[in-house]
């Protein structure tokens, strides 16, 4: 997969959706499609964080599209303090103030790393920036 590359790391073993790629694929991205069926056809785990789901369900018939996508991953991992306190920590290292974004980089070091696809680059790597087993792919 491609993305963000640095020295002497193993590519990560996951794909975690931020809410702008899955809101991507809901509209059909072809791009984003085409990263997703990448990552399927290399046997890759793709998650989509709890946190995502609440940033992009509301309840409603518009939600459809995105039900579909949550529906064919599959895979949403549960949440825990873990989660919380990595997110914490990350916003107190990068001074930011993006729960969501942080929450989803967490999420990716409490496993381990992974590649994250999104649409919210800038955050996402300033989140990630002291975490090499994180890589930001960008839509």
């Amino acid at each position: 997969m491609a993305g963000t590359r640095r020295e002497g790391r193993q590519a990560p073993q996951r794909l975690i959706l931020d809410s702008g790629a899955v809101i991507a694929l809901a509209r059909g991205d072809q791009r984003a499609r085409a990263f997703l069926a990448r990552a399927l056809e290399l046997g890759v785990p793709v998650e989509i964080p709890v946190v995502v789901v609440a940033e992009t369900v509301r309840g409603g018939p518009r939600d459809a599209s995105v039900h579909r996508v949550l529906k064919a991953i599959g895979s949403i991992p549960d949440a825990r303090e873990v989660h919380g306190r990595t997110a914490g920590s990350l916003l107190g290292a990068s001074r930011s103030a993006g729960t969501v974004d942080a929450l989803v980089v967490a999420h990716a070091l409490v496993g381990g790393g992974a590649h994250i696809l999104t649409g919210d680059r800038e955050d996402l790597e300033r989140l990630a920036a002291s975490h090499p087993e994180v890589r930001i792919q960008p839509l």
